[in-house]
């Protein structure tokens, strides 16, 4: 994504000092970037570490957004194999996000923990 980003925009001076250090500081870096490998992924599968209920595995699909040509929007959609231990982990944090978190003061409102 990076590389694709600095196709895009390779007039940005921030994004060159980005990709100046780190290819200063990671020699995995620098023979990656110098392998001009890119490809974009619009699906597949994602696998994430959520400190509250662990291991996710989730698919995904990306869209691209028709917007003007000089802006880049896309839509990422992630969705869990039903039955899976991704889904009822999900179902957990979806529960989480929704449980109200008791208040130190008991005649305090309830506070809501996450907001998706």
């Amino acid at each position: 994504m990076l590389r694709a980003e600095a196709g895009r925009e390779p007039h940005d001076r921030a994004l060159r000092e980005l990709i100046g250090e780190l290819s200063t500081v990671s020699p995995d870096f620098r023979t990656m970037w110098a392998a001009h490998d890119v490809r974009i992924r619009h699906e597949g599968v994602k696998r994430l570490q959520h400190p509250e209920v662990g291991l996710l595995e989730l698919t995904y699909q990306s869209l691209d957004l028709p917007v003007s040509h000089r802006a880049v929007h896309d839509l990422s959609l992630y969705t869990a194999e039903p039955g899976s231990t991704s889904e009822e982990r999900l179902r957990i944090l979806a529960s989480l996000a929704t449980t109200p978190v008791q208040a130190a003061d008991p005649g305090a409102l309830p506070v809501r923990r996450g907001s998706w």
